[in-house]
């Protein structure tokens, strides 16, 4: 059987990328999440590709796998998963309009507004970002590479700073999964107090 190199290579990519994650970063995401299931307010999240599968996954697993028998459920909805909505902004209007118009139907002030991006200049992400800051919801930005226009235009940046796209998007998943696990814990202490 031939073994092929690349597996270690990534490994120990995927292990740097881990080990200089910010966890301020990560923990100021982790208290936005927790502050908008607090007020009960609306979390939005989207991406495109494979983001828009990690937005998928994310929301999942919050409004399941953390939510499931609470009397107080998290509200996360991503904008990545009615295609006939999407596809048909992307014909009538512009792909960049597919996430803005969705938030323009639902967002309200205070509520969360979390964008995947790889390169953190996904024009669509960007614009969708811009509209839930004038609308005076709080905003994240999930990024990697050197995480372009993203990280400066949104409330708590959190990036894989790799110049590698499916490490980026594994740091982004594990991200998510953080969530999961760490709101498991915080609410299944809160409940017995």
């Amino acid at each position: 059987m031939k073994y092929f190199d690349g597996i270690e290579n990534y490994i120990a990519d995927l292990k740097g990328v881990l080990d200089k994650v910010d966890r301020n970063e990560i923990n100021r995401f982790l208290n936005i999440l927790y502050e908008a299931y607090d007020r009960e307010a609306n979390v939005f999240i989207f991406g495109n590709g494979g983001s828009a599968l990690t937005a998928s996954h994310i929301a999942c697993d919050l409004n399941k796998g953390v939510s499931f028998g609470r009397k107080k459920r998290f509200k996360v909805f991503p904008l990545t998963d009615n295609i006939a909505t999407i596809m048909a902004y992307a014909n009538d209007l512009n792909y960049e309009d597919i996430f803005v118009e969705q938030l323009k139907n639902f967002f309200k002030e205070g509520d969360v507004a979390i964008g995947i991006s790889g390169s953190g200049n996904s024009k669509n992400v960007l614009k969708a970002i811009e509209y839930a800051n004038k609308a005076g919801g709080t905003t994240i930005g999930i990024s990697g590479f050197k995480n372009g226009r993203l990280k400066e235009i949104c409330d708590c940046p959190v990036s894989a700073n790799i110049d590698d796209m499916q490490i980026a998007e594994d740091m982004h998943v594990i991200l998510g999964h953080i969530a999961m696990k760490a709101f498991i814990a915080v609410l299944s202490a809160d409940e017995k107090k």
